[in-house]
């Protein structure tokens, strides 16, 4: 059977999973937040990669399901943590396929009410390549979603699509610098700079990804960042990993 035809139901099944990857604030090391990330437990093919399984998914409308099982489980996970002392922030994924339902508003709103989570604990991610597609489209929509306490995150941010003008016209309220940024040395380190102090200015937090060498830490403190992400801090994990880890924190 093909990967779509598997791939229905799979939500159903419990087969899709969310799994969580830290970030942590780079001035105290502190875990901060964590980033919800889909895998699907195949029940003969093992563990199969986002990468093959979300363009499929985006193809076929199975996106929706998966998407909306990925919310709720970061407003579950987050308000669970929260109700045992950890204040962490969450962010989930929202591909273009989900945002332009008009019923991923309700779908939000009501998970903001249901788990009572605070102003900005739930961070919506979407690409760059996402948003120019449409700019001015997505930018209402976001703005929108903002207006309900959710936080905007821009990924992939440096990957070539995007100005700071556009920017700084966008309703976001963090920032996530491409890997690719952190990990080589490149021209253009400099407008990187002015980018993050910029958007800082205006109260964008920014968050570094592919952290993982402690070079690369170290780069990401002298470009100003607020968090880092990457395997130097922890791999993506099961949510029981990710409980030991933050009960390891407090010893």
């Amino acid at each position: 059977m093909s990967i779509a035809s598997e791939l229905r139901g799979a939500v159903d099944r419990a087969e899709i999973q969310a799994w969580f990857q830290p970030q942590v604030d780079v001035g105290t090391g502190r875990i901060a937040a964590v980033e919800a990330l889909s895998r699907w437990q195949h029940p003969t093919r093992g563990l199969i990669s986002p990468l093959v399984f979300i363009p499929e998914a985006e193809d076929t409308g199975a996106i929706h399901e998966i998407g909306a099982l990925m919310l709720r489980e970061g407003c579950r996970h987050a308000a669970r943590w929260r109700d045992q002392g950890f204040r962490l922030d969450v962010s989930v994924n929202v591909s273009a396929v989900q945002l332009a339902k008009p019923g991923v508003f309700a779908q939000l709103h009501d998970l903001l009410d249901s788990f009572a989570l605070p102003e900005g604990t739930l961070t919506i991610e979407i690409t760059e390549s996402q948003l120019i597609a449409d700019l001015s489209d997505v930018a209402n929509r976001l703005a929108r979603l903002k207006s309900f306490g959710l936080g905007i995150s821009l990924d992939d941010f440096g990957t070539g699509y995007s100005s700071l003008n556009q920017l700084q016209d966008l309703p976001i309220t963090e920032l996530k610098i491409d890997r690719s940024l952190i990990q080589e040395q490149f021209v253009g380190g400099a407008l990187i700079e002015l980018a993050v102090a910029l958007l800082q200015e205006r109260g964008v937090r920014v968050v570094a990804e592919g952290v993982e060498t402690e070079e690369q830490l170290e780069r990401v403190r002298d470009m100003r960042c607020d968090r880092a992400q990457g395997y130097l801090f922890g791999r993506p994990m099961p949510v029981n990993d990710v409980d030991t880890l933050l009960s390891r924190a407090l010893t």
